[in-house]
């Protein structure tokens, strides 16, 4: 990835689904990216995660990422950050820093998964947001599915 192509420099993304919303904002560093996710009644940072891509060691062809988190003591959001760090790296080829804390209290199961949710649809709104920003840079099937 050509840093120099990039003009954004930062964007925000949310979730509207009405329940559980949470929000995203996005800072390109040169070509690495640094994503910040929060929500509920006491937004934080509850974990973080850092990511790369790499060959996938099942098919060095491929593309995979390997992620490194850290999670503050009674916090729970380190397998959120990890997947989306992971995610973006893999699809956008870069460093992804992602920042996650979102809480909200006496939370349901199915309040927990309806946040799982929106949280992968945040990762398709920054992807479709970055591919709209800069088509070369991420190809369409990469977008969805992964």
């Amino acid at each position: 990835m050509d840093a120099s192509r990039y003009t954004l420099s930062n964007f925000k993304v949310a979730t509207t689904s009405g329940s559980y919303d949470v929000i995203a904002g996005v800072q390109w560093m040169g070509a690495d990216l640094l994503v910040g996710i929060c929500g509920g009644e006491k937004p934080h940072i509850g974990a973080v995660a850092i990511a790369e891509s790499r060959p996938s060691l099942a098919d060095p062809d491929r593309t995979s990422a390997t992620a490194s988190v850290f999670c503050f003591v009674g916090h729970k959001e380190d397998e959120l950050a990890k997947a989306t760090a992971e995610r973006l790296a893999k699809t956008l080829q870069t460093h992804v820093v992602v920042a996650a804390g979102i809480h909200w209290d006496d939370i349901s199961k199915e309040g927990i998964q309806k946040i799982m949710d929106n949280c992968g649809q945040l990762v398709e709104l920054i992807l479709k947001k970055i591919a709209t920003e800069f088509p070369a840079t991420i190809k369409s099937e990469d977008i969805q599915g992964q």
